[in-house]
């Protein structure tokens, strides 16, 4: 059976955007007032229906069941049974509401589908099509579509905009929820495809566009594009000191692996130098592994937390009194409050994972983990600064709640000191003058993609992400130069 790409795999084009509901139903009756009744349905259903018989390879003989609500999304999922039907598929209309949509009935009984209540079937479909709700519907699944899904346990879903159950808006799945293979959108995504918990019930994600007119969103992802016009790149007259000099204040005799990943990350190419202040025996092991790294001196960024054990407030103290954007990480953020002492920075990164976060927000892990976009934007506006949640889908939001998801990775990333390479990294790219909020997105965006090319499939250790951030650059569609600082 044909299988779609996740969205984030493959793609050269530009930004993923991530709108609201409000947004999309705002642009949406701005375009059907218009456009003749039913086209925006039409388009809608066109692109579902091309999205399911690319899904399944070929749809003659193919055995189709839809799940329809009362909604839109229901008339979206009729009507492109409809198309199945005439291009030979089997299609059969589960309705779960207490309507349907009468148009899209008529156009499915036209096809030769057929329609009724949920049924014991004798032979296994080839696929589902979730039209239950859409995306003005609440978290949560009706009894009746709960068990319908149970009658079709373990075949593939195509979910219509949304997988029916989840928080559009906030990427939570506080209630039960349909887990697609994929997902088909229309316009533009939603946050719950690209934040987690939602998105890992999404599958793979199609974008049909149907013409909408929208704003500015609120979430974003960047694309290799982007990443490739943000990065800077050394010209004809730059050296070691224009390129930019990351200061790492990481590692402990305790933990003196944290310091050199820190440093590994740091110095992946980006930066023109790199300096490492810290325990004199961790700071041997660093010139013996990276014989460029240089001693104390003036930076543009500074690293620093990363094991760095009971010595950590004090190097965090001792960055932030140069005043240039510093990376703040594991041991150091929970010192951030008492070294701050009442005040904000705004050119600080904190990269916390949900446990770190948890603490420092005084609630359990658990509470991060369900409620990510909510609880890393509450970090973001507390601390005034860019906050960079890591995750499956690391979530980058500024004070302002604007929102940068990564979606490049993979799941062999979650392995001890990924972390710390990946502060390297980011206080790399701050140091060659991006400012924090595009600085934590692009190198949080390179060091997933160095993860997924240095692993090919198979596991890597946190040592072998830096060296992949190089063949990435060289791979990007657009480099360019912005202007220095």
């Amino acid at each position: 059976m044909a299988r779609a790409q996740p969205h984030e795999a493959t793609t050269f084009g530009g930004m993923r955007r991530a709108h609201t509901v409000e947004e999309v139903r705002a642009a949406e009756g701005a375009l059907m007032a218009r456009l003749p009744e039913g086209t925006l349905m039409q388009r809608a259903a066109h692109g579902l229906a091309g999205a399911v018989a690319d899904w399944l390879g070929s749809t003659y003989g193919r055995r189709v069941v839809l799940l329809v609500g009362s909604g839109d999304n229901g008339g979206d999922a009729l009507y492109a049974g409809a198309l199945l039907a005439r291009r030979g598929a089997g299609v059969e209309a589960w309705l779960l509401g207490r309507s349907a949509h009468e148009g899209g009935l008529a156009a499915l009984a036209a096809a030769g589908g057929r329609a009724g209540a949920p049924r014991v079937l004798r032979e296994r479909p080839d696929v589902v099509v979730d039209g239950i709700v859409g995306i003005g519907g609440r978290p949560g699944l009706s009894d009746a579509a709960a068990a319908a899904l149970a009658l079709l346990e373990g075949v593939p879903v195509v979910a219509v905009d949304t997988p029916s159950g989840v928080d559009v808006d906030s990427g939570e799945t506080p209630e039960p929820h349909v887990r697609a293979d994929l997902t088909v959108t229309f316009g533009t995504h939603k946050t719950c495809h690209l934040v987690d918990p939602a998105a890992q019930a999404c599958g793979a994600v199609q974008l049909v566009d149907i013409g909408l007119d929208l704003p500015e969103a609120p979430v974003e992802s960047l694309q290799p594009a982007d990443v490739g016009r943000l990065l800077r790149v050394p010209g004809p007259d730059d050296h070691k000191y224009t390129r930019g000099v990351v200061g790492v204040r990481a590692g402990s005799a305790t933990y003196p692996g944290a310091g050199l990943l820190s440093v590994a990350g740091a110095s992946c190419g980006l930066a023109g130098m790199v300096r490492y202040v810290g325990d004199s025996a961790v700071a041997d092991r660093v010139r013996e592994q990276h014989p460029e790294v240089v001693g104390a001196g003036r930076v543009q960024a500074w690293v620093v937390g990363s094991g760095g054990g009971a010595t950590a407030g004090d190097e965090l103290a001792a960055a932030l009194a140069d005043e240039v954007p510093t990376v703040v990480d594991a041991d150091a953020l929970q010192h951030l409050e008492e070294v701050l002492d009442g005040e904000t920075r705004a050119d600080l990164v904190l990269t916390p994972h949900a446990g770190e976060l948890a603490a420092m927000l005084g609630v359990e892990r658990g509470e991060v983990e369900a409620r990510q976009l909510h609880h890393a934007r509450l970090a973001a506006e507390r601390f005034g600064c860019v906050v960079a949640l890591k995750g499956r889908h690391t979530l980058v939001t500024g004070p302002d709640g604007r929102t940068r998801v990564t979606t490049t990775g993979t799941p062999w990333l979650g392995t001890a000191g990924a972390g710390d390479v990946l502060g390297g990294v980011i206080g790399a790219v701050l140091a060659t003058g991006l400012d924090p909020w595009d600085a934590a997105g692009v190198g949080s965006w390179l060091h997933g993609a160095a993860a997924t090319l240095v692993s090919d499939g198979g596991p890597i250790v946190a040592g072998q992400v830096a060296g992949g951030v190089a063949a990435v650059v060289r791979d990007l569609p657009v480099v360019s130069t912005p202007a220095r600082r």
